[in-house]
C-alpha cells in the first residue's frame, strides 16, 4: 500500500510516499482501507516535535473509508461497513494518510450512508467541539435536539474548522450562537454554519454587541485564542459560564483577574481531546454520530467549511495549507475511493 511516513521532526519536506504492507488489525482493532484524510493543525505539530516511539510515523488522527478485516474478538459483520475514523496517530504509528489504517474498534465509527468527505472532517474538531459545548457544569454533558435551549454560545473564531463544528452542534442542540470572525469573507462561512448572529471583531466591539444580543450575557465560550480574548470573555460571562480554551492561537500565556471570575463562580476549562477523559470521548461520539444521522451536520462551502482536497502523494501541500491557516478542511484523497 502507499502511505506518507516520516522519520525525523522537520517541515513538510519530511513526508515521503513509501510502499508499505497493509497492515494486520490486532485483537480488538479493524483494517480501514481509507477513502478521505482529515488535515487537523495537530498534524503538522506533531510532525515537527512530537516523539516517534517507532522510529516512524504515517500522520492523521482523522478520515473515512470502509472497514477490510477485524482482528480476533471483533464481528467479522463488521467488514464492509462505511466509517469514519478519530484519534489514529495518537500515540500509534498508522495514521489515515495511507491507503490503509488500523485502529482499535470504537475509534471506527459507522457512518451511514454519510460522504466520505463529511466522514474524514468529524473525528477531532467535531469531537473537540462537543466537549466545549459540554463541559461546564451549567449545561448538560450530552447533546441532543433542544439539550441547549435558552443557552448562549460564543464562538470566537467562527470560521475556523472546530468554530464550524461548535455552531453547527450548537444550533442543533437549540442555543443561541454567537460567532466571532475576521472579515466579511468569514462572516459569510460563520453565518452558512448556522450562527445566528455574527460579529466582526476588527470593525466591531464584540463586548458591547454581544451584551446587546444577550444582555446577561452567555453560558459558554468556545474560545480559540485565549490570551488575545481573555479580557473580554471575562466580561460576557453569566453565573456558572465556562470558557472553554481549545487552542493557544494569539499566544501561550494567559491572565485572568481572580476577584472578576469568583463573582460569577465562572470557569475556564483547557480541552484536548487526545486527553480528554474517555466517558466524555463516548458521549461525544454518540452525539455526533447522531447529529449526522439526523442530518444536522454538513461540510462545504454552502456549510461555511470549504473543502481543499489534496492527493495523497501531495500531503506535504495538505499540511503547509493547514499551517498556513487556509480557511476551510484541508482533506487528503487516497486511493481507497
Amino acid at each position: 500500500m502507499k502511505a506518507i511516513v516520516y522519520e525525523h521532526n522537520g517541515d513538510p519536506s519530511v513526508l515521503t510516499v513509501v510502499d508499505r504492507p497493509v497492515p494486520e488489525p490486532g485483537p480488538g482493532e479493524v483494517l480501514v482501507r481509507l477513502a478521505v484524510a482529515g488535515v487537523n493543525p495537530t498534524d503538522w505539530k506533531a510532525r515537527r516535535q512530537w516523539p516517534l516511539p517507532a522510529g516512524w510515523q504515517t500522520p492523521g488522527q482523522d478520515g473515512a473509508g470502509v472497514v477490510e478485516a477485524v482482528g480476533t474478538g471483533l464481528d467479522r459483520r463488521l467488514i464492509g461497513e462505511r466509517v469514519w475514523v478519530w484519534e489514529a496517530a495518537w500515540q500509534r504509528p498508522w495514521g489515515t494518510a495511507a491507503e490503509y489504517t488500523v485502529v482499535p474498534a470504537r475509534q471506527a465509527v459507522p457512518l451511514g450512508d454519510a460522504s466520505f468527505d463529511l466522514g474524514a472532517c468529524l473525528g477531532i474538531p467535531f469531537l473537540t467541539a462537543h466537549r466545549c459545548l459540554t463541559v461546564g457544569e451549567t449545561v448538560p454533558d450530552t447533546l441532543h435536539a433542544g439539550a441547549l435551549t435558552g443557552r448562549v454560545v460564543l464562538v470566537q473564531g467562527g470560521a475556523g474548522a472546530v468554530g464550524n463544528a461548535a455552531v453547527q452542534l450548537a444550533r442543533w442542540a437549540d442555543a443561541t450562537v454567537v460567532a466571532t470572525v475576521s472579515s466579511p469573507e468569514k462572516a459569510q462561512l460563520a453565518a452558512a454554519a448556522g450562527a445566528d448572529h455574527v460579529i466582526d471583531y476588527r470593525r466591531q466591539d464584540v463586548v458591547e454587541e454581544v451584551r446587546r444580543i444577550s444582555p446577561d450575557g452567555v453560558d459558554t465560550v468556545v474560545e480559540v485564542s485565549a490570551a488575545r480574548n481573555a479580557a473580554a470573555d471575562v466580561r460576557m460571562l453569566r453565573p456558572g459560564a465556562v470558557v472553554a480554551v481549545y487552542a493557544d492561537d494569539g499566544g501561550e500565556e494567559v491572565t485572568l483577574p481572580v476577584r472578576a471570575l469568583m463573582v460569577p463562580n465562572a470557569r475556564w476549562q483547557f480541552v484536548l481531546v487526545y486527553t480528554m477523559p474517555w466517558p466524555a470521548k463516548g458521549r461525544a461520539i454518540e452525539d455526533v454520530s447522531a447529529a449526522v444521522a439526523q442530518g444536522h451536520v454538513r461540510v462545504g462551502e454552502a456549510a461555511g467549511l470549504p473543502l481543499h482536497h489534496h492527493p495523497l502523494a501531495a500531503t506535504a501541500a495538505a499540511h503547509t495549507a493547514v499551517e498556513n491557516a487556509v480557511v476551510g478542511k484541508v482533506l487528503v484523497s487516497t486511493s481507497g475511493s
